[in-house]
């Protein structure tokens, strides 16, 4: 079943996938033979989980359509957990106790631990939604707080020092040691890549949005494209190409930081 790219029922062709999962190392799912799971409170939504701790990850990612009508006031994450709500289509009311906003494409909700996040879809279009939850971190005397903004708003910086492959971050964890996690974009100009084969504590989910690379993920290359999902474990080799032919590759994704580590 395929419902994220309409191949549903019956093949002419062989089965087969370029889905690859390596458990506590890292995995790629593309859209096709991802299904649907049905969560409570999320009313109307075609809701897929992505990375999650059965892979090997402290959090879970989804990716979620939410149709006319959808909503969650039931209220998602709260308590300890922290979550993070990214519209890459249309547009959706999201709200915690402290903000309420309608988001359009590029629009963004961190609502920190101990306040659930709402939303509800109240146009006519279908709305599609990377959504993120994590355990927050405390740290003696910080505090996270809401953000909301909208990525297209915020500029570009080189990354690292290279004026082709370029980096935008969501939140203010950079200067403010309160956040625990950040998510951000990065970009690659068709044929550039990587300064350097990354190996680092930080594990990774990221949902990619446009074009085409080629990943190193442990000692593997990865052909990845638009609609894929990669998840990344702590000390997982990882670097990219950007490929192709029609349009820049690039990502959203996650970044646990600013804490040690614990025994």
């Amino acid at each position: 079943m395929g419902y994220l790219n309409n191949h549903i029922g019956y093949r002419e062709e062989l089965l087969c996938t370029r889905s690859v999962i390596k458990k506590d190392r890292y995995a790629v799912l593309e859209p096709d033979g991802l299904v649907k799971n049905v969560i409570p409170g999320f009313e109307n939504c075609d809701i897929t989980i992505l990375g999650s701790p059965e892979m090997g990850a402290t959090f879970v990612d989804y990716i979620v359509t939410a149709k006319e009508g959808a909503k969650n006031t039931t209220g998602f994450a709260g308590g300890k957990l922290e979550a993070f709500f990214y519209v890459l289509e249309g547009s959706v009311t999201v709200w915690n106790e402290d903000k309420k906003e309608d988001l359009t494409q590029g629009g963004y909700f961190f609502t920190p631990a101990g306040k659930k996040l709402y939303f509800e879809n109240k146009g006519k279009e279908n709305a599609k939604v990377f959504l993120y939850k994590r355990v927050y971190s405390p740290l003696e005397g910080k505090e996270a707080y809401t953000v909301v903004g909208n990525i297209n708003e915020v500029p570009w910086v080189e990354y690292e020092g290279m004026k082709d492959v370029l980096v935008k971050d969501f939140l203010p964890a950079a200067t403010d040691i309160a956040f625990d996690m950040n998510m951000h974009i990065l970009l690659f100009k068709m044929g550039t890549s990587h300064g350097y084969v990354e190996t680092h504590v930080q594990e990774h989910g990221a949902y990619i949005y446009s074009g085409k690379g080629m990943y190193i993920l442990d000692q593997d290359w990865v052909p990845v494209q638009k609609g894929d999902y990669i998840f990344m474990d702590a000390y997982c080799p990882q670097a990219a190409y950007g490929v192709g032919r029609d349009e820049d590759f690039a990502y959203v994704y996650s970044k646990d930081c600013n804490r040690d580590i614990e025994l």
